[in-house]
């Protein structure tokens, strides 16, 4: 038996493995992630490495393969649990172990150390006091001056020293040799929350009795020994952040640490104020603003048990607290807690195989649940508590649904409709602040009817059909295209096109319209820079703007008290994604949009400006009944054979050659049916054994990027190990087939984004 190990796994030359035989007295005693010792290098100089994985064979040559030693005494220490984690990560989201461990390790990079002097007085005060005298009659006035600060401080910064008093590393020195006083220097590690406005008064929370049953009955399974994932299901406004917080003081106060995840950068600095309240300077962030040398930092403060809570998008995951106790996921339903990169893992899973090795629990909170966790939920998988009401005296806020078509009818070929433009009039009146949300997320192009609300769909996917450039309607599900259409079927009207607004223009026709009114954007372009989430954020909290104008990144967290309207420009631009996902992120945008609106003591208003004002997401949303939403989107789920009913795995494929990746990807789809049909000859008619349907390959919804092109395959299964099975084998036959060097292969368990 044969063990793959990685050596030195900090170090940020983590590029490799190396392979060591096992010996038998070890034999049974080894598991991924084992910390051992090994002999390394021509001088056979002892290593600590951890073990990736095992093999019965040996690519080298079995003569100069070397014995590992033996087992480290620390080997269940943090980065073995981190090994495993990144061992399940390999498995279950395909990727090299390498890319894992990467993801997962807190890797050591070159960065500049600061580092502290201090000035320790080594002698006693009487014997000070004689120095002093000493110094004064000899008229050494710097030593003097040395002296009496010291008198005063016996532990005195460098900095004060050398540039208030002006005394110079010449006198300091001098005394330090005759042991008056000891020269210390300390590692000052970077904090990003330094400097930064906190008011340190905490509030008195008076809690809800949901809120209290929530807490009651974490506290009471945690100090059992009970560690599960709760699901906390609480609608906007009613206090999901004052139960995450109370039951982070539980576990801090039981000696562990907590990390808590947020799906934007833009809710970091809000979040973090908050929990700084509770639990003070022992709070810090982790988000891809900070510079190498402040993420390295916090790391190491984490590391060695200076921190409580880690707060951070989806990569504060793998913060390297020594004695982990709750993660909690706010708004888990994002698709930002999806990782792009390989491996493409979802932080919801990954937390719980993390916290299943730390020994922690985990809470997901959401307005709007994810289909997956109220799923899970109702397995019995999730414990879910669920918070019906605001809390204080917030009530949720009056929906309108403005019917585009009808607007259109009327002569208002605007963006606002008529309702929402004598609502704004009537709170810039009243000095009020309005949000409006411009709805791009998962545009794709989709062809609507502006007259008749017609969405130009797959006839075998029911997703929307994606128009090209080139003048063809594509599903990038199966493949199935048509020509664009000028002419809407339903209606007749040639009123059948895309939707062309940005926030600039929505910015432009609002100053057009409204020229006292104080305005501010907030989009990619006006974020670019350090802290520009939170500048603007800062500024429309302070009050200093009437609105606010932005994307997905100003509807999700923020609480805004003077807010009392939200206008939801276009609903329909997330609803007619070509993703099977659309009605679902539909819904909680709206839901989260409208959460937004009256927060504070004044009621709220919020206008839905949709093509499809019938739609079950738009209804629902409008009426915030997730629970009918939820019905009928599983129903639809159910019927297509999508997550959470089924599971999906997209295969992505993608090199610089068209011809190569169509032939690549159609090769690994007919291997995959090859696979599919041993296995199931294999089960037999005795034991059950559910098919997995094969689909594609087929162009995606970008079919070509940078000079890249791009194919994509997808198979269900209501088995995931059936499809972790096939992953597997697709991977071996990748690795043995040479034509695929010069593409690269993606797996993507239940794709939150689509290709």
């Amino acid at each position: 038996m044969y063990a793959r190990i990685i050596v030195d796994i900090t170090h940020e030359k983590l590029d490799r493995t190396f392979e060591y035989r096992v010996p038998e007295e070890l034999a049974d005693q080894l598991s991924v992630g084992t910390e051992v010792w090994i002999p390394f290098g021509s001088a056979n100089k002892e290593r600590k490495g951890y073990i990736v994985g095992f093999s019965g064979s040996c690519e080298y040559d079995p003569g100069k393969v070397k014995d590992i030693l033996r087992i480290s005494e620390e080997g269940t220490g943090l980065e073995a649990r981190l090994v495993a984690l990144a061992a399940w990560m390999k498995e279950h989201y395909g990727g090299t172990m390498i890319q894992a461990l990467k993801t997962v390790l807190p890797v050591k990079k070159r960065t500049g150390i600061r580092r502290k002097r201090y000035i320790r007085r080594l002698v006693s005060a009487s014997e000070g006091e004689q120095l002093l005298e000493e110094f004064l009659h000899k008229n050494q006035k710097a030593r003097a001056r040395l002296m009496a600060a010291l008198l005063d401080d016996e532990v005195i910064d460098w900095e004060l020293l050398t540039r208030k008093l002006n005394i110079t590393a010449s006198v300091i020195q001098a005394l330090e040799k005759r042991e008056i006083l000891k020269i210390q220097t300390e590692q000052v590690y970077r904090n990003p929350l330094e400097g930064k406005k906190v008011c340190q008064e905490e509030k008195q929370v008076s809690y809800t009795p949901e809120q209290e049953e929530a807490i009651r009955i974490f506290r009471q399974e945690y100090e059992h020994g009970i560690r599960k994932t709760y699901l906390i299901y609480g609608i906007t406004g009613s206090g999901k952040t004052e139960v995450y917080m109370e039951m982070i003081r539980q576990v801090v106060r039981s000696g562990r640490q907590a990390i808590v995840l947020i799906p934007e950068i833009a809710l970091t600095y809000q979040t973090v104020m908050r929990f700084y309240q509770k639990f003070g300077d022992r709070v810090s962030i982790m988000n891809s603003r900070l510079s190498d040398g402040e993420r390295y930092d916090q790391m190491e403060r984490a590391r060695k048990g200076e921190l409580d809570v880690m707060i951070g998008p989806r990569s504060a995951l793998f913060t390297p607290f020594p004695n982990l106790g709750l993660i909690v996921i706010d708004e888990e339903h994002e698709s930002s807690y999806k990782s792009e990169q390989i491996p493409r893992f979802h932080a919801r899973e990954t937390a719980g195989k993390r916290a299943e090795l730390e020994g922690a629990s985990v809470v997901l909170g959401s307005a709007t649940p994810s289909l997956e966790a109220r799923y899970r939920a109702e397995l019995g998988e999730y414990t879910m508590f669920t918070l019906k009401n605001r809390a204080g005296a917030g009530n949720l806020p009056r929906v309108y649904v403005a019917d585009l078509r009808e607007e259109l009818k009327n002569g208002n070929r605007s963006i606002l409709s008529d309702r929402l433009r004598q609502l704004i009039e009537d709170r810039l009146k009243k000095h009020e602040q309005i949000m409006l949300f411009l709805n791009r997320r998962g545009y794709s192009g989709f062809l609507a009817c502006r007259s008749c609300g017609y969405v130009v769909k797959c006839p075998h996917c029911d997703v929307s059909l994606a128009a090209h450039r080139n003048g063809i309607l594509k599903c990038h599900y199966c493949g199935y295209e048509q020509r664009e259409i000028k002419v809407c079927p339903e209606c007749g009207s040639s009123h059948i096109t895309g939707f062309r607004a940005g926030t600039q223009q929505i910015e432009d026709i609002v100053a057009k319209e409204f020229p006292e009114a104080r305005v501010l954007r907030m989009d990619l372009d006006t974020t670019r820079e350090k802290d520009g989430h939170e500048k603007i954020l800062a500024a429309f909290a302070n009050e200093e703007a009437d609105i606010l104008i932005g994307t997905q990144m100003i509807v999700k967290g923020h609480d805004f008290p003077n807010v009392t309207l939200v206008g939801v420009l276009a609903a329909d631009l997330s609803l007619y994604a070509g993703d099977f996902r659309s009605g679902e992120r539909t819904f909680q945008l709206l839901v989260q949009a409208a959460g937004r609106a009256g927060r504070g003591q004044k009621p709220g208003e919020v206008v839905i400006q949709t093509y499809s004002p019938e739609h079950y997401c738009i209804v629902t949303a409008a009426k915030q009944d997730y629970d009918s939403f939820y019905e009928e989107e599983m129903r639809y789920r159910s019927l297509m054979g999508y997550p959470p009913a089924e599971h999906l795995l997209a295969v992505l494929l993608t090199g610089e050659d068209d011809e190569l990746v169509g032939k690549g990807s159609h090769y690994l789809a007919e291997y995959a049916i090859l696979m599919e049909r041993r296995r199931e000859e294999a089960a037999g008619e005795e034991q059950e054994c559910r098919s997995i349907e094969i689909i594609g390959p087929a162009s995606p919804y970008v079919g070509k990027v940078g000079d890249i092109y791009r194919r994509v395959i997808y198979m269900k299964s209501e088995q995931e190990a059936a499809l972790i099975w096939l992953k597997d084998r697709m991977e071996q036959y990748i690795e043995i087939n040479s034509g695929y060097q010069k593409i690269r292969v993606q797996f993507d368990f239940n794709p939150m984004n689509g290709f």
